[in-house]
C-alpha cells in the first residue's frame, strides 16, 4: 500500500507544491541578506524572525518528502517527532508513512497560529488527521514533555540555531537504530559538530540536499 500515489493524498500534495511555489513573503523579500543570515541563526530571536514570515511556506521539496516517506516506511516507524509543521507538508509525507506501516503518533510543533490551523486542515483533507497531534507555540516548551517513551524517528526542520536544543529534548527517547533527519543543517554548525563527534552516540552523514542524517547506536 502507498498512500502518496492515492486520493485524497496525492491531488492534494500537488495543490500545496503549486501553491507553494506561488506564495511570495514581502517581510522576507525586506530583509538583507545579512539580516536574514543574523536573525536565522541568532538563538535569542528565532521567534520575532519567524513570526515575521508566517506568510511564507518553507516547505520540504517534493524529493525530501519522498525521501521521509521511505525512511519512516524503512523504520518501520511508529513514533515520530517533528520540530516545525509550517503548513504541514512533510507532516503529511510523515503521517501517510505510518498510516502505511499500519498506524502510529507523530508529535509536531509549530508557533505559528496561522500555520497550525492550515497544517490541521490539510491533515483533515488527507484522511491522516487522526494520526498526528501539533503542538502550538515555542518547540523548546511544546517538546519538553509528554513525549513517547520510545521514538522512532525524528525530524529536524524549524529554526536552525535551535536544533541543539530540540535534539537535547528528545534524544534521551530515541530508542537504539532510531533516525535523526536534520533538514538544511549546514546552517547549523554546532548541531552537526554534535552528531558527527564520535562519543555523540550517533553515526552521521551528509545526505541528499544539505539534509543530515543520523542514526541513534547509543
Amino acid at each position: 500500500m502507498n498512500t502518496l500515489a492515492s486520493a485524497p493524498l496525492a491531488p492534494l500534495l500537488d495543490q500545496l507544491f503549486a501553491e507553494a511555489d506561488k506564495a511570495t513573503s514581502p517581510a522576507m523579500a525586506a530583509l538583507s541578506r545579512g539580516e536574514r543570515e543574523r536573525l536565522m541563526h541568532s538563538k535569542t530571536e528565532y521567534l520575532d524572525f519567524y513570526g515575521r514570515l508566517k506568510d511564507l511556506w518553507l516547505p520540504v521539496s517534493r524529493k525530501t518528502g519522498e525521501l521521509l516517506y521511505m525512511l519512516a516506511r524503512s523504520a518501520n516507524a511508529r513514533t515520530i517527532v517533528e520540530f516545525g509543521t509550517s503548513f504541514g507538508i512533510s507532516t503529511l509525507y510523515l503521517a501517510a508513512a505510518l498510516r502505511d506501516n499500519g498506524g502510529g503518533r507523530l508529535i509536531s510543533s509549530e508557533f505559528e497560529v496561522s500555520k497550525v490551523a492550515r497544517a490541521r486542515q490539510n491533515l483533515v483533507d488527507a484522511g491522516l488527521a487522526d494520526l498526528v497531534e501539533i503542538r502550538e507555540g515555542d518547540a523548546l516548551q511544546t517538546l519538553s514533555a509528554d513525549l513517547p517513551d520510545s521514538i522512532d524517528l525524528l525530524l529536524l526542520d524549524g529554526a536552525k540555531s535551535l536544533y541543539p536544543e530540540v535534539l537535547a529534548l528528545v534524544e534521551g527517547r530515541l530508542r537504539p537504530g532510531a533516525l535523526v533527519i536534520a533538514d538544511d543543517a549546514d546552517n547549523s554548525p554546532q548541531y552537526l559538530d554534535h552528531v558527527r563527534s564520535p562519543m555523540s552516540g550517533y553515526m552521521s552523514t551528509p545526505f541528499a540536499n544539505d539534509i543530515e542524517l543520523s542514526m541513534r547506536v547509543a
